[in-house]
């Protein structure tokens, strides 16, 4: 069973965005999905409670501030959204159980500092685990200075870029009604679903 976890210890930098729409692609797909919320915020819950009953299922599972549940017997595929600050034993035990990590940045100068002291700590503590990771720029105008700083810093870190996702209001309006780009017919968001290739090639390998 795939477990995908979303971290990064900065917050807003766009976790549940990502984590919901990996949830939407792999539900869309025909997959038994679970997100779980290991952020204080709930972003991920709330986002499941606003879920039209006339698109695919997403199960929801607790996940507490002492221990990881585990998933209901019938998954097939769990996402894990994380708080901001993650760290310590709680980062240590997340790492456990996930077969892929994936890491959200933005293209500011406090996004990069931060990931950087992240993936160091994340070397140290997957030391033992076959635990993938990847980058995601988010929320990147591929016209600026900043996105090509990013786009630098993440080559360098030499783990797979996933690719960038564009600053569109198109995450904004389908998480308000629990919906995914997967949830729409291709058309409406292609050019969105183009930026989303390299992501799920790579959650699908």
């Amino acid at each position: 069973m795939p477990v995908v976890v979303v971290a990064n210890p900065k917050g807003g930098v766009g976790k549940s965005t990502l984590a919901t729409n990996i949830a939407g692609y792999w539900a869309s797909q025909g997959h038994a999905v679970m997100l779980g919320d290991a952020d204080r915020q709930q972003s991920s819950r709330l986002w499941l409670s606003l879920r039209p009953e006339n698109v695919r299922p997403i199960g929801t599972w607790d996940i507490h501030s002492d221990f990881i549940a585990k998933p209901p017997r019938g998954t097939t595929h769990v996402v894990i959204d994380t708080p901001g600050g993650l760290n310590g034993w709680r980062m240590g035990d997340l790492l456990k159980i996930a077969d892929k990590l994936v890491v959200p940045l933005q293209p500011s100068v406090f996004d990069i500092f931060s990931t950087r002291s992240f993936l160091d700590e994340l070397a140290t503590q997957r030391k033992g685990h076959a635990l993938e990771v990847g980058l995601v720029g988010m929320r990147v105008d591929r016209r600026t200075l900043a996105a090509d700083r990013l786009q630098q810093f993440m080559e360098e870190q030499g783990l797979p870029v996933l690719g960038t996702l564009r600053p569109t209001q198109n995450y904004v309006h389908l998480a308000a009604h629990g919906l995914t780009l997967f949830d729409l017919a291709p058309g409406r968001v292609a050019r969105d679903l183009e930026q989303w290739q390299g992501i799920t090639a790579w959650l699908d390998a």
